[in-house]
């Protein structure tokens, strides 16, 4: 073969190995176009489905207030006792678990704990007197009718734990099943403090508000008892600073 030749062959070879490089090249391209592309839709797509789970979640929370604010109003001198429980529950949650704090069927369930007593008659919860022992069975039913009130709802199933267990005791002495220990939900354990101490923490007709230390001192002296001792704790390293702006935010 000629040397001619040979060159020609090998200049032909080069052409060839560069029309190949060239066509790789523009497919890499074309298949990184496509990608961005790929990518920019499941941009969009995760934008929307963010703004749409973001409007559920509005949508669900009006919704559950819309239901708290229901039972409040039945009961004049709790006034927004379901949103300042619910804030001090969530303020306690965080510094025992912060993933549990962040879960909206928590803050569901502690907004919608008394949910049951739409189910009460009047006569019986607005009594300015003591119960007789058949009344008091029928207000011990709340957390029962209230956690069948919130099950047959799709978002608010998860919820039920902490309205139908927010008067279990440490000590099992509570209701309506007795439960005691860690068998009551975390959740529970951690509203029960929050809701007492609102309670405590709050004028009534028949009685003058504690104060903060006051209030403190009592749940205390219940740890172990009534409140799972580790929550008490919990909510115990928590200042009093944080409890009051959270009261005068809500009022």
């Amino acid at each position: 073969m000629s040397q001619v030749s040979s060159d020609t062959e090998l200049v032909q070879e080069i052409e060839r190995l560069r029309a190949a490089l060239a066509t790789r090249e523009h497919e890499a391209a074309e298949k990184e176009r496509q990608l961005e592309r790929y990518a920019a839709d499941l941009r969009e797509t995760f934008k929307r489905e963010r703004a749409r789970a973001q409007e559920l979640r509005r949508s669900y929370t009006a919704t559950v207030r819309a239901l708290s604010n229901a039972v409040e109003f039945r009961d004049a001198y709790t006034g927004k006792h379901a949103e300042r429980v619910a804030a001090y529950g969530l303020e306690i949650a965080r510094h025992v678990n912060v993933e549990m704090a962040e879960r909206s069927d928590i803050e569901f369930g502690f907004l919608l704990h008394d949910i049951g007593k739409v189910a009460i008659p009047d006569a019986i919860l607005h009594k300015p007197d003591a119960l007789t022992e058949s009344e008091r069975r029928l207000m011990a039913q709340h957390p029962l009718i209230g956690a069948e009130i919130v099950r047959g709802i799709e978002f608010l199933t998860s919820a039920a734990e902490i309205v139908r267990h927010h008067h279990e005791r440490w000590d099992g002495q509570g209701y309506p099943d007795g439960l005691a220990g860690e068998d009551i939900p975390l959740p529970a354990r951690v509203f029960a403090v929050a809701d007492v101490f609102d309670a405590l923490t709050t004028e009534r007709p028949y009685r003058r508000a504690s104060s903060l230390s006051t209030a403190r001192e009592m749940i205390t002296a219940a740890s172990g008892t009534q409140f799972d001792p580790g929550v008490v704790d919990v909510f115990n390293s928590i200042d009093d600073q944080t409890f009051a702006r959270i009261a005068a935010e809500i009022g």
